[in-house]
């Protein structure tokens, strides 16, 4: 089968393999650079993303394009999902069986984009991807080695910012700060990956 970021995104727009399904507005698939070298994930869709279908779009998207252009990144060049692509009711933590029923489409859409570095947007993405790693206050900011050479690299999820706005030194902003400077680092140092 020879399927397109385009045939990946249709599917997810018609996917009922969990009760998410049934309750979103949009599927929120993903966007930016197809052939980016960094792959963001996030843990689901929350309201704005739903209403919109497109991800990191409301308070906690707003957040994270100040994060990136603080390094001079834009959206443009990386690509951002979600573990889940429908919102969860609430905007609670999605279930094991709704993460496990949208992996295929993380699996497909890493497989597309070959990134070399994916940036886990706090615990649930991180522990998602690599099952017993430790809590994200412990491994944010490290590199970890992932499947097929590809890295893995957690960071503080937005969200988690906006709630801890102090930039004071050890605060959650100040170590994101460090955080967004290395992934523009390994970027800088790996143009090709």
């Amino acid at each position: 089968m020879d399927l397109t970021l385009d045939g990946l995104r249709q599917r997810v727009a018609q996917c009922t393999l969990c009760p998410l399904g049934s309750t979103r507005n949009h599927a929120v698939f993903g966007e930016g650079d197809p052939a980016a070298k960094v792959l963001f994930v996030g843990e689901g869709p929350g309201e704005v993303e739903d209403d919109t279908g497109r991800p990191f779009v409301g308070p906690a998207g707003k957040k994270l394009d100040e994060v990136f252009a603080a390094v001079g990144l834009t959206r443009d060049e990386l690509y951002i999902t979600n573990v889940v692509k429908c919102r969860p009711p609430g905007n609670r933590v999605p279930s094991k069986d709704e993460m496990a029923a949208c992996y295929p489409y993380l699996e497909a859409q890493i497989a597309l984009i070959k990134p070399g570095l994916i940036v886990t947007l706090g615990n649930i993405p991180t522990q998602w991807l690599i099952p017993d790693a430790e809590g994200i206050t412990r491994i944010r900011g490290s590199f970890l080695p992932w499947i097929g050479g590809v890295r893995v690299f957690p960071m503080f999820h937005p969200s988690y910012l906006l709630r801890n706005p102090s930039r004071a030194k050890g605060s959650p902003k100040y170590l994101a700060w460090q955080d967004i400077q290395k992934v523009r680092e390994w970027m800088d140092a790996n143009p090709t990956a």
